[in-house]
């Protein structure tokens, strides 16, 4: 059950109602996450949808982009993230196998995802400095160094979510992940 107060996107004024507008003309609806935060920041949820369309305006894959986000999620325990990207990544052309081998940090298969998760749980799940092999495994695998800013930067899309729906402990509308 959600913790932060929410609105129905229906009953929203002002920055909030335009903003969720935009929303559901694009997606069909207001996903419970993004109802949360316009609640309380329009302007959050703003400009987390901009972070998130110069992800998706960068070079990375749509499938790439859903996986960095499923590595994430599951390495930060959000499962409200989890199903929606799993959702999304359907949508991208994922298999039900590929996204519980990203999300169980296990080989694919396929050499080049392998190195992407690898290497998005290397810096998620360290402190510090990348180890140097790290960045060069991950431009062995054929990643450019605007594809490895682009990680970055959807890791840090990502992360605003996965804290938003941590804290909030955001009911999940989108199908249940196995």
């Amino acid at each position: 059950m959600s913790r932060l107060t929410t609105i129905r996107p229906e009953e929203a004024t002002g920055a909030a109602a335009e903003v969720f507008a935009k929303i559901k003309k694009a997606v069909g609806k207001v996903p419970n996450a993004y109802a949360t935060i316009g609640t309380h920041s329009p302007e959050a949820l703003s400009a987390a949808l901009a972070f998130d369309a110069a992800v998706d305006a960068g070079t990375l894959g749509k499938a790439d982009i859903e996986v960095i986000k499923l590595a994430v999620s599951e390495h930060v325990g959000c499962d409200y993230c989890v199903a929606a990207h799993t959702l999304k990544g359907k949508l991208a052309g994922l298999s039900s196998d590929d996204m519980k081998q990203v999300r169980a940090g296990v080989a694919t298969g396929d050499a080049k995802r392998d190195a992407l998760v690898t290497f998005v749980q290397t810096l998620v799940g360290t402190r510090g400095t990348v180890p140097e092999a790290a960045l060069d495994a991950v431009r062995a695998a054929g990643y450019t160094d605007r594809q490895i800013i682009e990680i970055n930067l959807a890791i840090a899309s990502i992360t605003f979510t996965n804290l938003v729906n941590r804290v909030n402990d955001t009911t999940i509308d989108f199908p249940a992940v196995k």
